[in-house]
Formats: structure tokens, C-alpha cells, sequence
């Protein structure tokens, strides 16, 4: 009886997914803070600053109201700021019929692959890139399809990769991101517009995050939205706008996909908290407040730019956008989860080795976030260079 109860309590092949090794190292941190250390946080993709106060003081007013549940598609007066967002950010007319309000970014993954996608199905991504897009998409029955990126494409996928992959096997979707999470590269409105007719011509579904569109200092960031009306857009409000717990995102969907998302999210969630809902309306209010903090990721990247190589690590990607350094470390390590442990045990820097972004050669790679404050990046510049050279 206890080997049938055993057997009962074996987890199922789909979830037989890889860490979010990210949050592993959180956990390691947290363990080394609760010692006693100071650690310079370079590891989590997240702001260290909160929400916007107009989106704080809309949520403390609501809290004395009614927080009940809201439409799938969320608030209709959310969707109706978002589409005005288009508008202001991109010189685009959105249909606000088209916007699903998500929990975060996160969910929003989860109602794309399973309105767009079948068990099976093959979807290209650029490598590296974000580990939980080829997690969710497995756990889901699809396949994942890395393609590597290079110098020579700025670290993008290019039209020719993708039908490179496709000619070896067909392929159902393309999840492309500008700026990308972990290199920080991003696509120039042309690259971009040539790469999403490629795929629609090939009957390939694109999907394009945008979750760190705002966050852009070598060229502004150009929504696929513009593009095309068939590309399926993710962002969120964790990011740009510093709502990672708020957990509140949103979809530009096409539109004969619309009413598939919501029976989607009507049977997955209900819908998205009313209380995040608006705090995310109000947030739109406090763009002066962001910009303010993204001038101060400006100079976090300048400080690592020029930083770094002093320190000796001289070889990194493009930092176009967001707030990540992808840099090499061959020079030092073939092993980069075994270097960031040491970085972090001996240095007391935290930082995500590259193998949660690429399978392939992350051991090469460590992912540095710099969303800290100017301090803790001279610091960890400090920390990383007497480490190194000691």
C-alpha cells in the first residue's frame, strides 16, 4: 500500500521543468543577509524602488471601497489608459478592445501559448533569452526552438535564422523581445518590422515582449503593435513602471483572438486583483517620476560600462535597454554557476549565471542587473575588481 502511495505522488512528466535558477540565487542571498552580510544585489530583474505615489495613493483611496472581482478583460477604464498609452508613447491608434489587463507578464505568457498554440507545436526563440518562455511552453506540450543570436545580428534573431530553423521543421509561432532579458540588446523598428513579415509570410505567429519597453537609452523602442495587427503583444507594469509584486500586466490582442483570451481568463483567474488594477490606472500619472528613475539606470549602466572592464570584465553585449549586462567570462570560469556562487560567497556581489538564459554556452556568461542605486553599483565594481585581481 505505501509503494501504491508513492507511486500516486510522482509528479507528472509536464512538470518536469527546469529552476528558475534566478530565484535560487535570491535564496542564497537571503541566506548569507540573515548571517549578516551585505550583499550587493545584482541578480533579480526587479526595481528597487516602489510603485509611482500617484499609483500608491489610488491604491490606499480604494482601499476603504469595495475590491471585488472585475471584468476578465479587466477595468474598463484601464484598457481604455493603455490604449491611450499607445497613442502618447508610439503615435498609435489601439483599439481598447484589443487590451487584456493580465497578472503580470507572467500570465499573459500563459494565455498567448494556449490561445495561439497546440501540443507539439514548434516556437523560436532567440538564445539566450528568458528561461521561463521554453519552461511555460514545455510544461504546455510544445517545443521550444533556441536559435543563437550573434554579434553580427546585434545578439537579435534575424530573418534568415528563423527560416534556417523553419526549412529544418516547420514552425508554429516566434516569440521575439526588444529590449531583451538577459543581454539587454534591442531591435531597430526596421530589423524588427522585417523580421515579423518574415514570419507572418512563412504563417508563423509572432509574439513580441515588450515588457521593458521605456527603459531605452541607444535608440527609442518601437511596438510590434505599429506593425502589424496580427502580432500578439505582452507588457506589463513591473518594470518601467516598478510593480513587479503588484502583479498586473497587459496584452494587445488580435482581435479575432479576443474573446478566446478572456474564456481563457475567465476559467484561470477570474480576473486580474481589482486593487492592482487601480494602482496600474494611476500609474500612468507618475510618468515623471519614472523617467526620473530610469535616468538613474542611465548612470547605474554607465558606471558599469566603464567600471567593469577596469575591474576585468571587459566583454559584454550591446546594454541597449532594460537594465541588464550580459558579460563573458571565459577568461575566468567555464562554469558560470560555479562563479557567481563564488562571487557571491567570497565577494558578496550576487549576480545570475548565464545558464538560465542559454542552455547552450550560458557557462560562459553572468547577467548583472543594475536596477540598484549608484552606490551599490560603484560597490560591486569595487568588489568584483579586488576579487578578480586577487
Amino acid at each position: 500500500m505505501l509503494r501504491n502511495a508513492k507511486r500516486l505522488l510522482l509528479p507528472s512528466k509536464r512538470s518536469e521543468v527546469p529552476p528558475f535558477i534566478v530565484m535560487d540565487v535570491m535564496a542564497a542571498v537571503a541566506a548569507l543577509e540573515a548571517q549578516g552580510h551585505h550583499i550587493v544585489h545584482m541578480e533579480v530583474g526587479q526595481p528597487d524602488r516602489p510603485a509611482p505615489a500617484t499609483a500608491l495613493a489610488a491604491a490606499q483611496a480604494a482601499l476603504g471601497e469595495r475590491i471585488a472581482y472585475t471584468e476578465a478583460l479587466g477595468m474598463p477604464a484601464l484598457r481604455l489608459r493603455i490604449a491611450r498609452h499607445y497613442r502618447d508613447a508610439y503615435g498609435f491608434d489601439l483599439d481598447p478592445a484589443r487590451v487584456v489587463v493580465t497578472t503580470g507578464s507572467s500570465g499573459a505568457f500563459m494565455l498567448a501559448f494556449l490561445s495561439l498554440f497546440e501540443p507539439g507545436d514548434r516556437v523560436a526563440l532567440a538564445n539566450p533569452g528568458y528561461p521561463p518562455y521554453r519552461h511555460i511552453l514545455t510544461a504546455l506540450g510544445c517545443e521550444p526552438v533556441l536559435i543563437e543570436t550573434s554579434a553580427e545580428t546585434r545578439w537579435a534573431l534575424s530573418p534568415e535564422a528563423l527560416m534556417d530553423a523553419y526549412r529544418k521543421k516547420p514552425l508554429a509561432g516566434l516569440l521575439v523581445a526588444s529590449p531583451a532579458n538577459p543581454t539587454g540588446t534591442m531591435m531597430e523598428a526596421a530589423a524588427l518590422k522585417r523580421l515579423i513579415a518574415t514570419a507572418e509570410a512563412a504563417g508563423i505567429r509572432v509574439i513580441s515582449d515588450e515588457i521593458y519597453h521605456g527603459l531605452d537609452y541607444a535608440f527609442p523602442a518601437e511596438t510590434a503593435a505599429k506593425l502589424s495587427d496580427d502580432v500578439l503583444i505582452i507588457n506589463s507594469f513591473s518594470k518601467y513602471f516598478c510593480m513587479t509584486g503588484w502583479r498586473v500586466g497587459w496584452m494587445v490582442v488580435p482581435e479575432p483572438l479576443v474573446r478566446t483570451v478572456e474564456r481563457l481568463q475567465q476559467n484561470f483567474s477570474i480576473s486580474v486583483p481589482h486593487l492592482s488594477q487601480i494602482a496600474a490606472q494611476a500609474a500612468f500619472d507618475g510618468r515623471a517620476e519614472m523617467e526620473e528613475v530610469k535616468h538613474g539606470y542611465e548612470e547605474n549602466r554607465r558606471i558599469l560600462t566603464e567600471g567593469l572592464p577596469k575591474a576585468g570584465l571587459d566583454k559584454f553585449l550591446p546594454v541597449d535597454g532594460g537594465f541588464y549586462l550580459y558579460a563573458n567570462i571565459a577568461e575566468f570560469s567555464d562554469d558560470s554557476l560555479d562563479f557567481a556562487k563564488r562571487m557571491l560567497n567570497e565577494a558578496h556581489v550576487a549576480a545570475t549565471p548565464g545558464l538560465d538564459f542559454d542552455p547552450i554556452d550560458g557557462r560562459h556568461y553572468l547577467r548583472f542587473c543594475y536596477s540598484r542605486s549608484a552606490d551599490d553599483m560603484h560597490e560591486a565594481v569595487r568588489r568584483i575588481g579586488g576579487w578578480l585581481k586577487g
